[in-house]
């Protein structure tokens, strides 16, 4: 008995022990996929719900815009789900947007404005319904087509400069978003659009869809274009040219059974542009014709100067090639024929240098020519390479440091600050330093190194850690670089030293609480919200909460200077559309919301509620619904805060 009390005493006494550990242990298991199936099931059945609560909200909506904008975001998140309920939406999109246009008058002294907006409304409308329908794509183009013709453009480069003819731009956008979904239908359209004299850039797009449908149908197609291009003059023909690029740039089509083959003798491959859209043979007889026009590019004289733009500021150079731009007709004229001609060479001949490996494979005699001509104008192969593209999407350190050693000055620096970034990013803190004190210059280095350092304290199980943090952090400058390097370094510490991060939190918590005194302010709320999201939820949703109340003083503020300082109510109703900073930050605290709403839906809609107007309500809402299901917004706030990637922009490299 005396045995049978001392064993049932030791156990009790081992899983008292082990219950912590379990404990701490659950949390981070993995849900089964029974378990996983469950969790999608509940969010997919609240984000309908509450989508049906929006649809039902939005019938108040005043303001066209708003209500086809709610229209086209549902339509697009229901197609799965109920096709019948999404087609009756569109459809009710597509009236509102050709009543819209219809009730333009031609007196009115807001017309071009009203113009821009039922454009934007159609294309919208259009690229939403082409992601699930190409024939009734095509019929909703119809169904709004403005009573009002747009100018047709022309080749004529002394003609005067017409619009932009809208009309065109969306048809061969529409051209290829249907490339995926319905290639022939695509095919029939871009074929008939040449027959036009026109040149869709995205016909390349519908070449390479069509190959996985129908091969000879596509190799057909990629026949007639080439044949086409070769008839127009690239040099005078902009459309032609630039479609002419896009067909190069990803390099010639490598058949199944060769691809090994090629791989094992290192065929060169071009990164830059869009996917491989022609068979090898009509690849290099396309890429000769361009190389001939390209090798007319003459090197600049001293009086070619920049055509003047508005403002007197110098106009942007035109294309992407090499030089300087050639001088135009005075102001109101085009360039003339060997203007033109000029301009249009150096494009192409930028295309060149950026295809040089495959000039050099197929045409070695023309690769010499371009080099030769290269040197005459007193240009490196570096300095006309696309860097960004040339390095891929996720480029190694090597990759980084061999790029960068024989870059032009302005590139390489940042070049080598996102190798130490990219190091960092591993853990290799040892290389990260290495990289920092031999090659960033000194205005980048001390950032640079506090950042290691940081990263390197995150490590380390201390209870000084915490307060040496704190004091690298206090010789930043700016309250937004303190907070930006709390939030990083919480971010970095998170799974090794929970307890750092949630110290780390708290110390920025405690920097951004107090009123929003700029949309910056604003943004580092949100930030913070976003770190806490998946430490402690709870603190996210006090901070949201917080500013949304702020938001809707601010709103009270601009529906009261409506029409003096700020734009953004017409007939009393707020616009949807984002145009400024207030509705991009409403934006912002509805993306910030959905991605509370997978943690805890309910709380998420009733903060989502707080907002006092019905169009902030609804917008966040809709937001909420489109984290829910994964889906990728369409059109209004949400889908417009993503920077634009500029040339020379490197994802990762953040300057100190």
């Amino acid at each position: 008995m005396k045995k049978l009390v001392l064993l049932t005493l030791t156990l009790g006494l081992f899983y008292a022990a082990q219950s912590p550990a379990l404990a701490q242990e659950q949390p981070t298991q993995q849900p089964s996929a029974e378990e996983a199936e469950k969790e999608k099931a509940e969010r997919e059945k609240n984000a309908y719900r509450l989508l049906d609560q929006v649809i039902d909200e939005a019938q108040s909506l005043r303001l066209t815009e708003n209500r086809v904008r709610v229209q086209i975001n549902a339509a697009d998140m229901l197609w799965d789900r109920n096709q019948t309920r999404a087609r009756s939406l569109f459809a009710m999109a597509a009236e509102g947007v050709a009543e819209f246009g219809r009730n333009i008058q031609p007196t009115n002294s807001r017309r071009s404005d009203n113009e821009r907006r039922a454009s934007q409304m159609r294309q919208e409308l259009v690229l939403a319904v082409a992601r699930h329908d190409a024939q009734l794509a095509y019929q909703v183009l119809a169904a709004t087509k403005p009573p009002t013709p747009v100018a047709q453009p022309t080749n004529d480069p002394r003609a005067p400069r017409p619009q932009v003819n809208t009309e065109d731009t969306l048809e061969q956008t529409l051209l290829g978003r249907i490339a995926a979904l319905d290639p022939k239908l695509a095919a029939q359209n871009a074929e008939q659009m040449m027959e036009k004299g026109q040149f869709p850039r995205t016909v390349s797009d519908v070449i390479t869809q069509l190959y996985k449908q129908d091969p000879d149908s596509a190799a057909k197609l990629a026949d007639k274009t080439v044949k086409r291009i070769q008839a127009a003059n690239i040099l005078l023909n902009n459309e032609a040219a630039t479609l002419a690029q896009s067909l190069v740039a990803g390099g010639p089509r490598i058949a199944v059974s060769t691809a090994a083959a090629s791989t094992a003798s290192n065929t060169p491959t071009i990164i830059v542009g869009r996917g491989p859209a022609l068979d090898q043979s009509l690849y290099v007889e396309l890429l000769s014709t361009m190389a001939d026009a390209a090798l007319k590019i003459t090197p600049p004289t001293p009086n070619n100067n920049p055509r003047p733009a508005q403002g007197g500021r110098p106009a942007p150079r035109a294309g992407s090639g090499p030089g300087a731009p050639v001088a135009v007709a005075q102001s109101g004229q085009g360039p003339t024929p060997a203007q033109t001609e000029q301009i249009n060479a150096r494009r192409l001949f930028g295309t060149m240098t950026t295809v040089l490996p495959m000039l050099d494979q197929y045409l070695p005699a023309k690769a010499s020519a371009v080099r030769q001509k290269m040197a005459e104008l007193g240009m490196s192969n570096q300095q006309l390479t696309n860097f960004a593209a040339s390095l891929g999407q996720n480029p190694s350190v090597d990759t980084l440091l061999q790029v960068a050693a024989t870059s032009p000055q302005q590139v390489q620096t940042r070049l080598y600050q996102q190798a130490a970034l990219k190091a960092l990013e591993e853990g290799n803190t040892d290389r990260a330093r290495q990289i920092t004190n031999d090659l960033l210059p000194a205005n980048m280095r001390e950032g640079m190194l506090r950042r290691i350092e940081t990263r390197e304290l995150t490590k380390k199980e201390d209870p000084a850690t915490f307060e040496q943090i704190r004091q690298l952090v206090n010789r930043l400058q700016t309250e937004n670089e303190k907070i930006n390097m709390l939030v990083e370094t919480a971010r970095t510490a998170q799974k090794d030293n929970p307890k750092l991060a949630t110290q780390l939190l708290e110390e920025a918590k405690q920097m951004i609480n107090h009123r929003a005194a700029s949309y910056q302010d604003f943004e580092q709320q949100l930030r913070v919200a976003r770190a806490y999201t998946t430490v402690d939820s709870a603190r996210s949703f006090e901070i949201l909460d917080a500013g949304i109340s702020q938001l809707n003083e601010l709103l009270s503020a601009a529906a009261i200077l409506s029409g003096f300082e700020i734009n953004m109510f017409r007939d009393g109703e707020m616009s949807m559309q984002v145009g400024n900073g207030l509705a991009s930050t409403i934006g912002r605290f509805g993306q910030e919301l959905a991605a509370l709403a997978r943690v805890d839906f309910e709380r998420s809609d009733v903060l989502a509620g707080r907002f006092q107007l019905t169009e902030p309500r609804i917008l966040t809402r809709l937001a909420m619904v489109q984290g829910l299901l994964g889906t990728q917004p369409q059109v209004g706030p949400g889908s417009n805060f993503n920077v634009p990637f500029r040339p020379g922009q490197f994802t990762g490299v953040r300057p100190e």
